[in-house]
């Protein structure tokens, strides 16, 4: 009903935001992430939303990207996870490191979420690991598109790194993460991606 709202930012709360287009106040729940984005009152934003419906209630989500906003319906999505739930995992994790827990199969992080208890943190990952990989494979198919038919043998290089800082003592997400944000180089080893990602490491 509504894809996104623009208009003056009025209020702001750590978990919702009111904002008034054309003389209608919209009250907006929103996730602990997007409230510290959020500008000063007076200043015009714009969120993208879900309606959510009940029986009994209407409420609207708002979040500041398309990304944020899909990911919080595949977390709908997934049997036991209501809005609650998956507004508590947004203004806990980014996007970003929850899409890297999920490919990760960090239930730990995710359950760090308030009310996220490990089960559930196990059912999003078995849920929704599929679709954010086959996401992640044609994202990577198009990047190594032009480098050949390596692309295999990078991912098998990169999976051997990321076991290799897991058995250092960093957690999967931490691992996924910091590897494939290492940018590909060609004849790249276990080796030359641990270093990079080392790196990467000491400024977190």
């Amino acid at each position: 009903m509504y894809a996104y709202i623009k208009g003056e930012l009025v209020e702001k709360e750590p978990d919702t935001a009111v904002i008034e287009a054309s003389g209608v106040g919209y009250l907006i729940t929103i996730p602990q992430t997007v409230y510290e984005m959020l500008p000063a009152t007076g200043n015009e934003i714009k969120l993208y939303t879900h309606l959510n419906v009940k029986e009994d209630d209407m409420s609207l989500f708002g979040f500041d990207s398309k990304e944020m906003l899909r990911t919080f319906r595949l977390l709908l999505g997934v049997s036991g996870v209501g809005p609650k739930a998956a507004m508590a995992i947004l203004s806990t994790l980014s996007v970003g490191d929850l899409r890297f827990a999920i490919l990760a199969g960090d239930a730990k992080t995710i359950s760090k979420a308030p009310g996220v208890g490990k089960r559930s943190a196990e059912r999003i990952i078995l849920e929704l690991k599929d679709k954010i990989a086959t996401e992640d494979d044609y994202i990577i198919a198009e990047e190594t598109a032009s480098e050949g038919d390596g692309s295999t043998s990078t991912n098998s290089v990169r999976k051997e790194a990321i076991e290799a800082l897991v058995a250092l003592g960093y957690t999967s997400s931490e691992a996924t993460k910091c590897v494939y944000e290492v940018e590909p180089v060609d004849g790249e080893t276990v080796e030359t991606i641990l270093q990079s990602a080392l790196k990467k490491m000491a400024f977190i």
